[in-house]
């Protein structure tokens, strides 16, 4: 039967880092707002996907008909 309350030494380097830097958690929360916390413009990426122009699956082929 495993221990339930075994702790890696991972976590018990995090618990403790920001146990002595408590501004982490709120840096982390603006590291993610400012990349990944954003709105989408659902009309805009309609858009991008109807300008699309398709690629052959091998461009250097020539057409010998």
């Amino acid at each position: 039967m495993a221990n339930k309350n075994y702790e890696s030494e991972a976590t018990l380097f995090l618990k403790q880092y920001k146990k002595d830097h408590p501004e982490t958690d709120t840096k982390q929360l603006e590291g993610r707002a400012r990349l990944w916390d954003k709105n989408v413009d659902t009309e805009q990426q309609e858009q991008f996907a109807a300008a699309r122009v398709y690629q052959k699956p091998y461009v250097y082929q020539t057409n010998k008909e």
